[in-house]
């Protein structure tokens, strides 16, 4: 921008008012204010479309960068599922004979399942549970709440 002191400002001031006169001085001012501000308005718009074009191609930049990266995974990705079913149908004509199960495995795991099963369908005697604490009834979750509420069973219901 153009150097201007307040001695310069002074000279050209000076010089205004001689040339133009004291008349004719505050309009020819206030025009040279709007003209000014004009100007800065216009390229203060200037700068923000140049800073808006170049964001713009930053970001095409970056678009083309990531669908080339977008691209190349998938490319990738298909490969390696390509490759991955060639080596499954290789395998598959090789007719590799798979493990049978034999009658040993059959019997050791029927004894499992059904030890399992008896472990989870067995209950508990009644007697075992007065005995040791156990859970006599199912109690709702309100029910809980209100049985180890500090003050007992004395409170009167909320409804």
């Amino acid at each position: 921008m153009i150097d201007l002191g307040l001695s310069k400002l002074a000279i050209i001031g000076v010089v205004a008012l001689v040339v133009i006169g004291p008349e004719k001085l505050p309009k020819v001012a206030r025009m040279a204010g709007s003209l000014y501000g004009r100007a800065q308005r216009y390229l203060n718009s200037v700068k923000a479309e140049v800073s808006r074009e170049i964001e713009l191609d930053e970001l095409k930049n970056l678009q083309k960068e990531v669908q080339d990266a977008a691209h190349t995974f998938k490319d990738d990705v298909e490969n390696s599922i390509a490759q991955n079913l060639a080596d499954v149908d290789n395998a598959w004509r090789d007719d590799v004979p798979l493990p049978l199960a034999t009658t040993d495995d059959l019997a050791r795991k029927a004894r499992e399942f059904r030890r399992k099963k008896l472990v989870r369908s067995s209950a508990i005697p009644a007697w075992y549970k007065q005995r040791n604490g156990g859970k006599m009834h199912v109690l709702s979750g309100a029910a809980r709440v209100a049985k180890f509420r500090p003050g007992g069973k004395s409170q009167g219901s909320f409804y």
